[in-house]
């Protein structure tokens, strides 16, 4: 192989002379790391799908109360916020990989923890969402790091693509077999043996882990950097940063709220659990084939045709708020949301990885790209928590509220529409 047609697997990059040296078209192949790292992602994704969606449900059945649920994600959300920043020095400097383990290990103390308080974890909801948000920090900043250095620009797509699927895949069973699970033991039995599971699960996401190579050490950790790029608005990172932070309003309020109105609509955990199976076998299928089938230069419409449908889907809640009108909107997402969120997490990786010296900072331009996303979720949140506090939780506000939130991505595909369009690497 010559020199110049080498992949370059320190900052992800392909040389831009291309592939084979004959037709000059890259491999969009992934190896064996990055099949290993699906794995790791996958079972986390798995714990967190058996459990996650539940323990809003488990806190929410103890107090009836927003605003409670709003604090503990906006607890976890800066939590985790402070977590990716300080981390940074330990995974440039340190060993990444055992960042990303203790991440995991960290949400089994998590649900040891909700096992340890059950009903009275209601009142503990900072000690909780700062320990949920410990573990995700660690293990998304070390994951993203690893992500980025184990993929190219060609295939990308293609691992997000697969990432999708496992993640469609967990959230398809595993909120299913917990809404059985607890619904059929009496009590809150099922929610014991359901976060026991999940902590079984960490563990061998933990073992798992072990069998991802050491990755290499390179450069000192510069504390400041975020602070610098954003200052100087001389290339793309302001405008991504305001969409990082659009795109994080939505996930802060969507991530807690569509599983307890669900809960209210029906009073029962296995409405919870089939609307997953349908919703997630939905998008299993579309990330499949947007994976397999989107190329960099359709992200711009394909991204515009997703947040299109994904604010359509809302409005019938103005008619009725039951498990149809849910079911649709759970549907609409999952099958128009991986063309959204494939094309805006890969242009984000390739801005990192447009020039060697933009990826050698990969650890602080990741943690700058989580620090957009934090402050957008934060914002979200407390917006949810002013708008529910002012409003005595009127159905209408809340309508009115999953609409203004629920619309952000649209900012988001505005700021990043420039990027999307894919530019030569120099």
């Amino acid at each position: 192989m010559h020199t110049k047609e080498r992949l370059l697997p320190q900052w992800g990059l392909r040389a831009r002379d291309g592939g084979d040296g004959k037709s000059g078209m890259p491999k969009a192949k992934l190896n064996r790391q990055a099949w290993l790292l699906l794995l790791v992602i996958g079972l986390f994704g798995a714990a967190n799908a058996l459990s996650g969606t539940f323990v809003n449900v488990y806190i929410w059945k103890v107090k009836n109360d927003f605003a409670l649920i709003g604090w503990f994600a906006f607890y976890h959300q800066v939590t985790m916020a402070i977590t990716f920043w300080l981390s940074g020095k330990w995974v440039k400097e340190g060993n990444k990989m055992n960042t990303l383990r203790l991440g995991v290990a960290l949400s089994a103390v998590f649900y040891l923890l909700v096992l340890f308080l059950e009903k009275s974890a209601a009142d503990w909801i900072l000690l909780l969402g700062f320990v949920q948000g410990l573990s995700a920090g660690l293990f998304w900043l070390a994951f993203n790091v690893v992500y980025f250095e184990i993929t190219d620009r060609d295939n990308r797509d293609r691992f997000n693509g697969w990432a999708g699927l496992l993640g469609s895949g967990a959230g398809m069973i595993a909120p299913w077999i917990s809404g059985i699970v607890i619904t059929r033991l009496p009590g809150t039995i099922g929610y014991r043996w359901i976060f026991a599971v999940s902590l079984g699960i960490f563990v061998l996401g933990v073992i798992v882990s072990f069998f991802l190579k050491k990755r290499k050490v390179e450069g000192n950790y510069d504390w400041l950097l975020a602070y610098r790029v954003l200052k100087h608005n001389d290339g793309p990172w302001r405008s991504v940063f305001v969409a990082l932070i659009a795109q994080g309003i939505r996930e802060g309020v969507f991530g807690f709220i569509i599983g307890i109105m669900i809960y209210m609509a029906t009073q029962n955990e296995m409405d919870i659990g089939n609307f997953s199976l349908i919703t997630s076998a939905v998008a299993l299928v579309s990330f499949f084939f947007v994976g397999r089938l989107m190329k960099p230069g359709s992200r711009k419409w394909s991204m515009l045709i997703g947040v299109t449908v994904m604010i359509a889907v809302i409005m019938p809640f103005f008619w009725s708020v039951s498990y149809t009108t849910l079911l649709l909107f759970g549907i609409g997402i999952a099958l128009f949301m991986p063309l959204y969120t494939i094309p805006m997490t890969s242009s984000v990786f390739d801005i990192i990885g447009r020039d060697e010296q933009s990826a050698s900072q990969r650890v602080e331009y990741v943690v700058m790209r989580e620090a957009g996303l934090n402050i957008g979720r934060m914002l979200g949140t407390l917006t949810f928590i002013l708008v529910i506090s002012l409003t005595s939780s009127s159905p209408q506000a809340l309508n009115w509220l999953l609409l203004g939130i629920g619309s952000s991505p649209l900012l988001a595909w505005w700021f990043m529409r420039n990027q999307l369009v894919p530019k030569p690497m120099g």
